[in-house]
């Protein structure tokens, strides 16, 4: 199978590669296309898998391009992970909020839908041309924010686009090593997590029988054991009764998030931004040092990762610094799409359950109950909304499994969060600008009309590409 990925210069792509030379992903694909409008970044990129230990047998041989038809043509499956603006686009997506005092964070409240409005329209012209290049390969989206993109995408490529991210089963899993109970072969079996992309919640971990989450919810030392334990007081979790992904810290804890943010002398994409333009360079000149600066450079990346969480000195645990999160999920579910075996992954995809499902742990739906409801493996959203849960994928698909309804406080920020993103993706693909005003208005993190004009008015000025997409020029 030829695989393509999109954004093809990104910093992450040596970690797909060196997924596919070594381990269960060995031999799933027999070409790999490298598609990115930079080409100095490709450059760059493609040293680094060059000079990747190992030798020559079994390397997947790659090719780099700019031109996207002729990198989708005989493409059977596509991974997307592009960035339109670069990481100095991510650098005024942060800053635009942090000036008027809100938090400044990438995927998170207003940097977010700064980053989806600009990041739709390209990622449809994608979706467009795969309809024309390669119309039977399924789109695995990484491109941020994942779970509003890979709405945006829906209505082009229906189920054959999935969002993934790494955060939500990271979570299960860290969580489960911590309780003692480790998932035996990635299997999700009595697992419960519901939310939307960088907004959810575990709540249940029962993979014998019995749910562990209470007692260790109860438990301070095994909670210090993994990072989303130690970003929240126990106290606070116990009486939660749940774990919260690390995004929500955000929410929970905007405040001291706001605070820390404002305090450090680079925000994260400043910081990112800064290394990225000193790196590249090196990494295309280094031969056969490439891959070990890249390394390094990663790990020094992956320890600044939600540094603003962490002000008390803490660092990141092992495992996380060692890699391994999203590029395994993704071809976990890409092997699972072209036939190699069932999956269970925490996905983004579409709400809506097969007829027969029901809540979880219960019988089906009788026919005479809300058919709204019976079709929604997240009760209390829109069925046919994208949310993030635990699903089954096989060369048919992923379908979501179902999940129990969230509490009110959680359902109530769950759907006025969707109700945001809906906005978002409305205003990105139809131009409407009153919609994208909206979203900042709604957003949580913003709640206030007088703000959300602001926020607006500096994405505008800080991208002048935004303000041209307006429908008539209007403002």
């Amino acid at each position: 199978m030829r695989l393509l990925i999109a954004g093809g210069g990104g910093f992450r792509v040596p970690l797909i590669y060196r997924a596919l030379l070594s381990g269960s992903f060995s031999g799933l694909v027999t070409g790999l296309v490298l598609y990115d409008v930079d080409l100095s970044r490709l450059a760059a990129v493609a040293a680094v898998l060059r000079s990747m230990p190992g030798g020559h047998s079994g390397r997947v041989p790659f090719e780099c391009t700019t031109d996207p038809a002729a990198a989708l043509d005989g493409a059977g499956m596509v991974f997307a992970a592009i960035r339109p603006g670069g990481t100095a686009g991510r650098v005024a997506d942060e800053k635009v909020a942090q000036d008027l005092g809100l938090l400044g964070q990438e995927t998170t409240g207003a940097g977010g839908i700064s980053y989806a409005l600009r990041t739709i329209p390209p990622m449809l012209d994608l979706a467009r041309l795969m309809r024309e290049h390669c119309p039977d390969a399924w789109l695995i989206n990484f491109t941020n924010p994942a779970g509003m993109v890979t709405e945006a995408l829906l209505p082009v490529l229906g189920q054959r686009v999935i969002g993934i991210c790494d955060s939500a089963g990271g979570l299960v899993h860290r969580a489960a090593r911590a309780a003692g109970v480790p998932l035996a072969g990635g299997r999700l079996d009595g697992v419960g997590y519901y939310g939307l992309n960088h907004l959810g919640w575990l709540y249940r971990l029962e993979p014998g029988g019995r749910d562990v989450l209470p007692d260790l919810l109860a438990d301070a030392g095994a909670l210090q054991r993994f990072e989303e334990g130690r970003l929240f007081p126990q106290p606070f979790l116990a009486e939660l009764g749940m774990l919260p992904n690390e995004y929500l810290y955000y929410y929970y804890r905007r405040q001291e998030a706001r605070a820390a943010m404002q305090g450090m002398a680079q925000t994260r994409g400043e910081t990112i931004d800064s290394q990225q333009r000193e790196l590249y360079p090196r990494l295309a000149a280094a031969g056969q040092e490439a891959y070990r600066l890249w390394e390094e450079a990663r790990r020094s990346r992956e320890e600044g990762y939600l540094a603003e969480a962490r002000q008390d000195g803490g660092s990141r645990d092992e495992d996380d610094l060692a890699g391994g999160g999203y590029e395994r999920v993704a071809l976990a579910a890409m092997r699972a799409l072209a036939g190699g075996g069932d999956a269970q992954l925490i996905l983004n995809t579409c709400n809506t359950l097969p007829s027969s499902s029901g809540p979880a742990g219960q019988a089906p739906l009788p026919a005479t109950a809300d058919p709204t409801a019976a079709r929604a493996a997240i009760p209390g959203l829109p069925a046919d909304a994208v949310v993030e849960v635990p699903c089954m994928v096989t060369a048919d698909g992923a379908v979501p499994l179902p999940q129990q309804a969230p509490a009110g406080t959680q359902l109530e920020l769950l759907q006025r969060v969707k109700d945001v993103e809906r906005l978002t993706v409305l205003a990105a693909t139809t131009g409407n600008r009153a919609a994208a005003l909206e979203a900042f208005a709604r957003h949580p993190l913003v709640d206030s009309p007088e703000r959300a004009a602001l926020l607006l008015a500096g994405y505008e000025q800080a991208f002048p590409d935004l303000g041209k997409m307006w429908k008539g020029g209007a403002r």
